[in-house]
């Protein structure tokens, strides 16, 4: 079954939108990382037809969801992952997944409400933030370093360079009347990184759902950030994926989903 675009309307007015794979198996959420969208994982969704439904989220301010939605806060994020599996999964206790920002939002999904979420698998997540307030300003520099609009995809591609998520970045672009625009605005970036570089570290050693930690051999997070996080929650299971860097969902999509598949169906302690 091809996937299928579907979207939620939130409280707020914020719209949701969102890939629904279909299918009889456990529900899977994904989530993607900042300046992303669920296209990321289209192809990871497709390695488990047959065996999950599949729903791939557009976040706020990303995709083809609500590009500047009022709210930024953590909160609103996780209670829009809350929306979907309440819509669309009602009755069920849900596979919520996701990578960096989206790991992030995946596990204070799973801090909040933990009666709807069977199992956590972050990718390149960590709930430790960052307090130099430097860094989000540099990030959103660097988003806002870009042309508002490209005049085509080759220039897109000459200026954003043919690495695997650049490569997503331009999949992505939305084709306007004057070339092709990112789905996402600079300044909306910077203040979702600023709310996500919060430590949340109250939320995380509370945890109540199973969990699995991934960290990519050339990931962002040095040893001491990796050996902090299951210091806190030792009940955590850390899974370290060969080669591949913060973007392994892309960079090394073999392996993965090598590493999903055993985080999917493995026991946890």
């Amino acid at each position: 079954m091809t996937a299928v675009r579907k979207t939620i309307r939130r409280n707020d007015g914020t719209i949701i939108s969102l890939f629904d794979q279909g299918g009889e198996g456990p529900t899977l959420i994904l989530l993607h990382g900042l300046a992303g969208s669920a296209r990321e994982f289209l192809p990871t969704a497709a390695s488990l037809k047959g065996r999950f439904r599949v729903l791939a989220v557009d976040q706020r301010g990303h995709g083809l969801s609500t590009r500047r939605p009022a709210d930024l806060t953590r909160d609103a994020f996780a209670q829009d992952v809350v929306a979907v599996i309440e819509e669309l999964a009602p009755g069920q206790a849900v596979v919520v997944a996701g990578q960096s920002m989206g790991a992030h939002t995946a596990f204070l999904t799973a801090a909040a409400r933990p009666d709807l979420i069977d199992r956590l698998i972050m990718l390149e997540g960590h709930p430790g933030g960052n307090e130099n307030p430097s860094e989000a300003v540099r990030i959103g520099q660097f988003f806002a370093s870009w042309p508002p609009v490209f005049p085509n995809v080759e220039t897109a591609r000459e200026a954003l360079g043919s690495s695997e998520l650049a490569r997503a970045w331009i999949a992505d672009l939305e084709p306007i009347s004057a070339g092709w625009r990112p789905r996402f605005d600079a300044d909306v970036m910077q203040r979702v990184i600023e709310h996500v570089h919060v430590p949340r570290w109250k939320e995380w050693e509370q945890l109540k759902v199973p969990t699995v930690a991934i960290f990519a051999e050339n990931g962002m997070f040095t040893d001491g950030e990796k050996d902090e996080m299951i210091r806190r929650r030792p009940d955590t299971r850390r899974v370290d994926l060969p080669g591949g860097g913060h973007d392994a969902h892309l960079d090394a999509l073999t392996q993965w989903l090598s590493v999903l598949d055993r985080a999917l169906t493995a026991g946890i302690p």
